[in-house]
């Protein structure tokens, strides 16, 4: 079902650019120049092919509509972070050293020091 609506959408798409394409630019793009008149007349609305964007706009956003409630209907509900289990037990025994008692923590004595450094040959 939802492969046949995604080919449906994707069909109103390339029919939707083509008609957009076809169509004369009234006064340039992004609403510079021309007059709101020009838009709002009964010649331009009357059109087929201002008839036939707005079929295609219309069934473009039924089909999106549609496609996004068939995703949800077969979405899992359950979040990412349920999927992670603790199954997994981690032996820190192994890996974790021996901490130093009693006088291992106090700085070495002034006797402990060596009587001469190392040579470096």
């Amino acid at each position: 079902m939802e492969n046949v609506v995604l080919v449906v959408h994707l069909i109103i798409a390339l029919c939707l650019i083509g008609i957009v394409l076809l169509q004369r630019s009234e006064g340039g793009g992004l609403g510079m120049g021309g007059g709101a008149g020009d838009a709002m007349s009964a010649r331009g609305a009357a059109s087929a092919l201002s008839k036939m964007t707005w079929i295609f706009a219309i069934g473009f956003i039924i089909t999106s509509i549609t496609l996004t409630v068939l995703a949800r209907k077969e979405a899992n509900v359950s979040s990412v972070v349920d999927g992670i289990t603790a199954t997994e037990t981690v032996d820190d025994t192994a890996t974790t050293p021996a901490l130093p008692t009693g006088e291992s923590l106090l700085p070495p004595k002034a006797t402990d020091a060596p009587v001469a450094p190392p040579s470096v040959d």
